[in-house]
């Protein structure tokens, strides 16, 4: 982690991360087959962690306070995370987990499809909290985003079926 707060991942070697740890390459290759898969453990971890510690608030404005306060504790290695080269990682493992989540969910009926829902929701999360972020520290606060999630979440996958107008027919034969 230390190592992804000073240089993106894909230029970090297997030698600098065993130097990192302490352990000689051979150790690192005990565990891992390449970087790609401590990451994969990483992004898993840290995924569990964060999901476990919202849960536990419960979901709407609550669960996105209590997932922005984590992020806010642990913002370098999120920054890392998600900004960075484990970006792509870490949202697929954020998707897995979600899906996983809703799957010990009973199904509501909504306009939009359960999955497509978990699809949304899961973006609307990970790419606000990856702008977030981005940005210089201190200019959002972690209730401020939280509203911002709650509002976006809600009004793009939880709220009403938008009302769809329909196209006027043009003239001549479209």
């Amino acid at each position: 982690m230390r190592l992804l707060e000073r240089k993106a991942f894909d230029q970090i070697t297997i030698k600098e991360i065993s130097a990192e740890a302490g352990v000689h390459n051979a150790t690192f290759f005990r565990h891992h087959t390449d970087k790609e898969s401590l990451l994969d453990h990483v992004a898993a971890d840290e995924i569990d962690r964060l999901v476990a510690f919202s849960m536990q608030a419960g979901y709407g404005l609550a669960g996105y306070k209590a997932l922005c306060e984590y992020i806010t504790e642990h913002r370098t290695l999120w920054r890392a995370l998600l900004t960075g080269g484990a970006g792509g990682a870490m949202r697929e493992e954020y998707m897995r987990v979600s899906k996983a989540v809703a799957a010990d969910y009973a199904e509501t009926e909504g306009w939009l499809p359960r999955e497509l829902g978990i699809i949304c929701s899961t973006t609307l999360i990970v790419e606000t909290i990856s702008w977030w972020l981005s940005q210089a520290d201190g200019t959002y606060s972690a209730n401020q985003i939280a509203r911002i999630l709650n509002e976006l979440v809600t009004s793009a996958v939880a709220g009403p079926a938008p009302k769809v107008r329909k196209a006027r027919r043009k003239s001549g034969g479209d």
